[in-house]
């Protein structure tokens, strides 16, 4: 698969600075001890037609930063230009007009949708949020969606329990494009099917994006998937975006040692090739006291001095190629 639409023209969506703190509470009369860094100055540009894959071990933020920029979750600080408006700062109508745009596919297909309602009402849901079309035309509309992922028009009458977890997960692809949406954000949206599934759904997602001209925001852990949909992937430690590159770059030349890790820990299905696997020591360290300089310093091969005093910022290397290392300097 080629990757070649990487930020050639105007961002659609540019993220800066993006910060998502969590309070802890130290006693019973809710002093605050301190605060879960779970996103920490994440900065990245989404353009039209694109998929942004953002990829890393659990707990490390993608998630969450997904979530933020949703406005499920109410950023600490930072900004998230959509159409020259600050997302994060939009109210009321404003915000409800904008959501429209954005749309998020969930992880497990499951407990995203209401166990009973019908799946036809399901996908109208969101138009009836917004106000869009007479009830015949949601009708039709959701009618036509289910048809468009690979669903029957029959199966409107339906309930979530009747159907596998790849169809539920198709029903959570429809839903999500019932208003025409511009950006989906797709939390971890294969991880919960089998892996014959796993590739349909993702087929499926790639058709949909040409017809749709949709840009995707694809969180996952599994790399191989990751590989075969994304356009340019960022990669995350510990809250902040360590690697960000085209796909095919990053796999052929991953720059930071965290994402050389992760890549050599992707099997390859040819027993006669060798692999030098990186196995990374020590354990994660806790977003509530994350380390000083590099978050990586404490697990890296190449830690030096520099790197357990001074953050590294994310700095391109050439043809799009960013990555926050010393090494590099």
């Amino acid at each position: 698969m080629q990757h070649n639409k990487v930020q050639e023209d105007t961002p659609l969506l540019t993220v800066k600075n993006l910060k998502t703190y969590y309070a802890v509470s130290g006693s019973p009369f809710g002093r605050v001890k301190g605060y879960v860094k779970a996103v920490d100055d994440v900065e990245f540009t989404l353009s039209e037609r694109e998929t942004l894959g953002l990829v890393g071990e659990s707990g490390c933020g993608k998630s969450t930063t997904g979530r933020t920029i949703m406005r499920l979750t109410e950023p600490t600080d930072g900004q998230a230009f959509y159409k020259g408006k600050d997302i994060f700062k939009l109210k009321g109508q404003e915000l409800q007009a904008i959501r429209q745009d954005f749309q998020m596919v969930f992880q497990d297909p499951h407990s995203s949708l209401n166990p009973k309602q019908y799946i036809g009402h399901a996908i109208e849901e969101p138009l009836k949020i917004h106000q869009m079309g007479t009830k015949r035309e949601r009708t039709e509309r959701a009618m036509d969606l289910l048809h468009k992922v690979g669903l029957r028009e029959d199966q409107y009458f339906r309930y979530p329990h009747e159907f596998s977890g790849g169809q539920r997960q198709r029903i959570g692809i429809a839903r999500a494009l019932a208003v025409n949406p511009k950006i989906v954000i797709c939390d971890e949206p294969v991880s919960a099917l089998d892996v014959s599934i796993q590739s349909q759904v993702i087929n499926l997602m790639q058709e949909l994006q040409e017809q749709y001209d949709l840009s995707y925001i694809f969180i996952a852990h599994d790399l191989s998937v990751v590989r075969h949909i994304a356009d340019s992937i960022g990669v995350m430690y510990l809250g902040k975006i360590v690697e960000k590159a085209p796909t095919d770059d990053l796999f052929s030349e991953p720059l930071h040692p965290y994402t050389q890790a992760l890549l050599s820990a992707v099997p390859i299905p040819n027993p006669n090739v060798k692999k030098n696997r990186i196995i990374l020591k020590g354990d994660i360290p806790s977003p509530l006291n994350p380390p000083s300089g590099c978050v990586f310093q404490t697990r890296c091969p190449h830690a030096t001095v520099r790197c357990r005093t001074e953050v590294p910022q994310l700095k391109n290397r050439g043809s799009h190629h960013l990555v926050a290392c010393h090494l590099y300097d």
